[in-house]
């Protein structure tokens, strides 16, 4: 397991069933930030077995400044067809306001892009909401680029449910 420190203070480094606590708490501050309403006692403990579970569905990295939970990002793998090699999605990245302005998502994002070419993969992606302008700007500052003509679409779980059930 690999773990970055920088000369200010800063760790990244792959969470553990002990962080569990922590990793609910920065998730509950990325639901504040995001005006959303934060997982529930069943979710959170979905949320901790998928991520601790002998074979995760996703991996999550916690960032401290000076020993104290400051941020996390959450990955998984998909995989891409005409690259034929995985992409590392990047699902939340998120630092607690009190802790931003001292590069603790630069570290985890570049972490991150470390684990990425680790694995293989061919590329890193993630969305963003078109509101949150200090992580559009991050991302740009960076060098990533806008897919414009990529729309994203969902289905929740009733929606899955409903196709199913029309036999259309």
């Amino acid at each position: 397991m690999t773990t970055h420190t920088s000369p200010t203070g800063i760790t990244v480094r792959k969470a553990t069933p002990a962080d569990g606590p922590a990793v609910l708490n920065l998730v509950e501050g990325l639901a504040r930030y995001e005006k959303l309403a934060p997982p529930d006692p069943a979710a959170q403990q979905r949320l901790l077995s998928d991520m601790f579970a002998v074979r995760p569905r996703i991996d999550a990295y916690l960032g401290e400044c000076d020993g104290a939970p400051a941020g996390y990002a959450f990955v998984f793998e998909t995989y891409s067809s005409f690259l034929a090699l995985p992409t590392l999605y990047l699902e939340d990245i998120f630092v607690l306001p009190e802790y931003r302005g001292r590069k603790l998502g630069y570290f985890l994002f570049r972490h991150l892009a470390e684990e990425a070419l680790r694995r293989g993969c061919g590329r890193m992606e993630w969305t963003v909401l078109d509101w949150n302008t200090p992580a559009i700007d991050f991302y740009r500052r960076l060098g990533a680029t806008h897919m414009r003509e990529w729309q994203l679409f969902r289905m929740v779980r009733t929606d899955l449910e409903s196709l199913l059930s029309t036999g259309a």
